[in-house]
């Protein structure tokens, strides 16, 4: 299975594209429900951040919409009986409430995640206490109680000062397998300050390494002989063979009592940690100044994934995300030797994790993207059912970060920006106008020779799903030349069809734009795998329920 991002409704992906019992491990980051509007945040042409965003996505429901009527509907006629009754029981006491349209969404699509998870999988469902109670019910309902396996408690911010109410510093991981064998590879952190003191207080004298004495006698009847003339005290026995013993002794691990017994130098740094427990402390946030952040909202900090795929795949099994949002499951999958699938409504994260995967891995990161169009008819598709996801996917054919005002139709005639630097030391800017209509005029055209006036930019790209008209390219070569002082003269406004960016017959013209286009934060380039070590858990091999 090649690895793939998958742009569209992750319900309608599932169900059209996703094979039955065909994934190892799922996690998912799905909206909370907060009733929020999210937005992402770009860098700057420096590189700093930048107050330049745009709406990501809006993070509530309806019950009256048109789509959860009509996903209540499949779900009454879901197979899976629990699920039925369990929805209607919410729909009772939930009535024709926002959070009753969140869990209809939910539900969807936890019964096909179920279907298309191996026998042996395992399914990671990160929430907060918005609606975490009602989606264990659920995921109770479609994997079955009995496969519920944790409940993570993830400390993923600092202290808040709240009123009248303890401070909400946590996320919940809902951990599932769909049967009563799965992969599990136990994982292992350090011990903490107070244990490594109360227990490793011993420090060699040569070599400064810490080590804490311990027992080698057992209750287990075996080892009964005499050691350096000394027996195990009363009903114990050694817990070693004597050949083991004597090359503890040759090794200087042995320390005796006054009274002759032997105990063992067990060292610090030969230790395997604590076995990882459900609460995690460990793994901080990713802070406003953090390198790895790139402003998409609900960012998941990398080595978050990174413990939950250890744990719970192997190298070459394949990691589905069905909200992939910035990518993070995804680049963790890469990084650790998975396959992977991504899905995302959105082309903006789309071509967020794109560009992700490019900087991290560069031609290592192999994979296709399916359902972002790839000829004029998907283009005239897309245009025709979402205005706004087109603008963001056509402003990405020109390397654009989109644009977008206080709200939507807000953009004064800017669809997209592109920022450059052209030998100067302050950035200069290209205005990008998106039109996805059947009709263009050269009103049209006039209004982007404006829009760069107004804004003191230095070019304006017109794109554009219909060929221009005769009147429209001698308009735009009416407003002249950009002249660079060290590149040349490009065409001060450049009209470019949606169908030659895609074949490859129009290109923007323009001067060196290795400090600009699209300007997501870049992601850290990542070592080729090949200097990479594996990181897995103790064990690779599916276990058996306790």
């Amino acid at each position: 299975m090649p690895n793939r991002l998958y742009y569209g409704d992750n319900l309608q992906v599932l169900r059209e594209h996703i094979a039955d019992e065909s994934i190892d491990l799922i996690y998912l980051d799905p909206p909370f429900n907060s009733k929020q509007d999210y937005n992402v945040l770009f860098k700057s042409p420096t590189g700093q951040r930048s107050e330049a965003q745009i709406e990501a996505f809006k993070d509530s429901w309806s019950w009256e919409s048109e789509e959860t009527q009509r996903e209540y509907n499949d779900l009454l006629h879901c197979p899976n009986v629990r699920v039925v009754e369990v929805v209607e029981a919410f729909h009772r006491f939930l009535d024709g409430s926002d959070m009753m349209a969140y869990l209809v969404m939910m539900a969807n699509r936890l019964v096909e995640l179920h279907r298309v998870l191996k026998p042996t999988g395992s399914l990671y469902l990160h929430c907060d206490p918005t609606a975490s109670h009602y989606v264990k019910v659920t995921l109770d309902a479609v994997f079955g109680p009995e496969h519920f396996r944790n409940e993570v408690v993830w400390k993923r911010t600092s202290a808040h000062n709240r009123l009248k109410r303890y401070g909400p510093v946590h996320d919940t991981l809902l951990f599932y397998t769909k049967g009563a064998t799965w992969t599990w590879n136990e994982q292992r952190v350090p011990y903490d300050e107070e244990y490594v003191e109360a227990f490793y207080h011993h420090a060699d004298a040569a070599t400064g390494r810490r080590y804490m004495l311990a027992d080698i006698t057992s209750a287990r009847p075996g080892g009964r002989y005499l050691w350096n003339g000394q027996a195990p005290p009363g009903k114990r026995y050694w817990g070693y063979a004597e050949e083991t013993l004597r090359d503890l002794e040759a090794q200087g691990r042995l320390v005796y009592s006054r009274t002759g017994l032997p105990r063992l130098k067990k060292y610090l740094d030969e230790q395997p940690g604590v076995s990882l427990q459900s609460v995690w402390t460990d793994v901080p946030p990713i802070s406003s100044q953090a390198a790895e952040r790139l402003g998409y909202p609900t960012q998941k900090p990398l080595a978050l994934l990174e413990r939950i795929l250890n744990a719970s795949s192997n190298h070459g099994d394949v990691v589905l995300d069905p909200f992939c949002g910035c990518g993070t499951a995804v680049h963790a999958a890469q990084k650790l030797g998975r396959r992977w699938l991504g899905i995302d409504i959105t082309h903006l994260a789309i071509t967020l994790i794109e560009t992700r995967l490019r900087n991290a891995f560069g031609a290592e990161a192999q994979f296709e993207v399916v359902g972002t169009p790839k000829d004029i008819g998907g283009a005239t598709d897309l245009a025709a059912r979402d205005k706004y996801q087109f603008q963001w996917w056509a402003c990405s054919l020109v390397g654009a970060q989109p644009y977008q005002g206080h709200k939507k139709g807000a953009d004064g005639g800017i669809d997209g920006k592109i920022f450059f630097h052209d030998g100067e030391e302050n950035a200069k800017q290209i205005i990008v106008s998106v039109k996805g209509g059947e009709h263009v005029s050269v009103t049209m055209v006039r209004e982007l020779i404006a829009t760069v006036e107004r804004e003191k930019a230095s070019l304006g790209f017109f794109v554009t799903l219909t060929p221009p008209t005769r009147p429209m390219l001698q308009e735009a070569a009416s407003a002249g030349f950009y002249e660079s002082p060290f590149h040349g003269a490009y065409p001060k406004i450049q009209i470019l069809t949606v169908g030659g960016l895609l074949d490859g017959t129009e290109r923007p013209e323009y001067t060196d734009m290795s400090k600009g286009g699209m300007t997501f934060k870049r992601a850290q380039r990542e070592q080729p795998r090949a200097g990479r070590q594996r990181t897995l858990g103790i064990g690779n091999e599916p276990v058996e329920e306790e």
